[in-house]
């Protein structure tokens, strides 16, 4: 994520915000699929999947590979035109798996109880907004589907990694599970696990990634 601070914070969830950020550069991600939703849901049995805040599309066209059939939904035409493009180099075989659709998600409303998998990660809002977000986003998780909810946790505000000064924007997985009706819900992994990552300088550091995983009962 940019630096928040540099911009109106309201701006740094719009669309122009983002379609300017993508224009301006290459490739903005790594183009590899996120580490927390490979090792959540590498063994689940494939459905509908949503990821959430798609960017170039590296998850959704993970899942795809792996037998999903897999939307992606991002604020931005330009990180969404990258991605149906990266799909489309991957073969036929993904890419017909794959759909792609622009939202804004702070007023979004998925629809209910449709997917095997909701997925966002890293997706960073201040709150009412963020716990109203998942809130929709685990509506939309059919029963016995999952949800997981992946964030930057608060310890980063400390690590040498060019977090944004907003210390709202950061979360735990307590305070996502805080959002679940427990008698809908089993919580299954509810965890801060560490990783190292290269900061600015060059230096390897260690983060923290709030990481909350949960099965919907009923």
């Amino acid at each position: 994520m940019t630096h928040v601070h540099e911009h109106d914070p309201s701006d740094f969830y719009s669309q122009e915000f983002w379609d300017e950020r993508y224009s301006s550069t290459g490739a903005v991600w790594s183009g590899n699929p996120n580490q927390r939703l490979v090792e959540q849901t590498a063994t689940l049995t494939p459905g509908r999947a949503l990821d959430v805040g798609c960017g170039e599309g590296a998850d959704v066209i993970w899942l795809a590979s792996n037998g999903w059939d897999a939307t992606g939904v991002d604020v931005s035409t330009v990180a969404l035109e990258r991605a149906a493009a990266q799909a489309a180099e991957a073969g036929a075989a993904i890419a017909d798996h794959t759909t792609w659709q622009q939202v804004d998600i702070r007023s979004w409303e998925p629809p209910a109880g449709q997917f095997d998998l909701v997925s966002a990660q890293f997706m960073q809002l201040p709150e009412p907004a963020r716990g109203e977000l998942h809130r929709r986003l685990a509506a939309a998780v059919r029963p016995g589907g999952h949800l997981l909810i992946v964030g930057h946790h608060p310890t980063d505000m400390h690590a040498s990694v060019g977090r944004p000064d907003v210390p709202d924007i950061m979360f735990t997985a307590e305070q996502v599970a805080a959002v679940l009706d427990p008698e809908n819900w089993e919580i299954l992994v509810c965890a801060a696990p560490a990783r190292e990552i290269t900061d600015p300088d060059g230096n390897l550091v260690t983060i923290k990634d709030a990481v909350l995983h949960a099965v919907r009962r009923h």
